[in-house]
């Protein structure tokens, strides 16, 4: 599916915002500014954007511990976003959230979760709603390979499939669960779908370091689902740039590992490649594309760091909903 040249540039400039976001992250953290723990999105980029790229604000995303790239993707602010984490009171969540449960519901995303394998059913109970709506939306629970060897996961999955719930369950492989090598903890060795389709719902593969090959494999993907026939599972070969969390030395790294994917498996490089080869877009284009958004990022940390921060007054508010 041939994408228009608008549409290649609002891709980029979505996979560029993230990268930049969390690389800067990586430096103000070690300034101690930034309280809590911080998982960064680097490296899988392209799986974030690929998949929000389809979606509307009624479609429901539910993202994990790793959520700021899932976040940006599904249309937040990046000034919100800064700040939030931050801890601001000019944050997406007032300052409340921080890094692992960043949330914008209006725009669909139903919030980043601490907890592994934890956002699966909220994303079956947000598709059953979806269902009941009858307009043809679904929900998208992102995962990481960790969350796979979770009962969670695998009871969310089956009640999807038993209720025929329009929601699609996406595993973006990293090949690390925190720091244990997916190869030794997940027995079906090279594969997660397949613990999918165990439990009666259709599977795909795609390639997690390539937008394109995400990109059209989730147009399938929705099409089926949107379809009423029931939920899917899709899994995402990809990389992680940074540790599991900020200040993870990653001894469990192979000799030149980082080097490795960084320069063969880095989805920016592999969309410029194939962008500028084909005459899509050119190499100005793209880095004129790239000096916006670090100007952008320069903007939303300078606001960030200006920003009010909570009272004590604010400790008990936003803790009830009223309907």
């Amino acid at each position: 599916m041939q994408l228009s040249r608008e549409a290649l540039t609002r891709a980029y400039r979505q996979m560029k915002v993230i990268r930049e976001f969390e690389e800067r992250l990586h430096i103000e953290i070690q300034t101690g500014e930034i309280a809590g723990f911080t998982h960064l999105y680097c490296g899988q980029e392209a799986v974030a954007v690929g998949v929000c790229e389809h979606l509307s604000v009624d479609d429901k995303i539910v993202s994990t511990h790793r959520g700021h790239g899932h976040c940006l993707a599904k249309g937040c602010d990046v000034n919100g976003m800064m700040a939030e984490i931050w801890g601001s009171r000019e944050g997406l969540c007032k300052g409340k959230g921080g890094s692992m449960h960043i949330a914008d519901v209006d725009l669909g995303m139903l919030g980043a979760n601490g907890i592994v394998g934890a956002g699966s059913p909220i994303g079956v109970g947000a598709a059953l709603a979806a269902k009941l709506d009858g307009k043809g939306n679904v929900a998208i629970t992102f995962s990481g390979d960790g969350a796979c060897n979770q009962g969670t996961t695998f009871e969310a999955m089956n009640m999807a499939v038993v209720t025929k719930a329009p929601c699609i369950f996406l595993f973006e492989n990293n090949h690390y669960s925190e720091h244990t090598g997916f190869e030794y903890a997940v027995g079906t060795q090279q594969d997660i779908a397949s613990r999918a389709e165990a439990f009666g719902m259709k599977v795909w593969r795609g390639d997690g370091t390539d937008f394109f090959s995400v990109y059209e494999t989730m147009r399938e993907v929705l099409e089926y689902v949107r379809s009423g026939a029931g939920p899917a599972a899709v899994e995402f070969d990809t990389e992680r740039f940074f540790g599991h969390f900020e200040g993870d030395p990653q001894r469990y790294r192979g000799p030149g590992e980082l080097d490795r994917i960084r320069e063969t498996r880095d989805c920016l490089k592999i969309f410029r490649a194939s962008v500028t080869a084909a005459g899509l877009l050119s190499h100005a284009d793209i880095d004129a594309l790239d000096a916006d958004v670090m100007a952008e990022i320069e903007n939303a940390v300078t606001l960030a760091r200006a920003a009010d921060r909570p009272t004590a007054d604010d400790v008990l508010t936003d803790v009830y909903i009223s309907y």
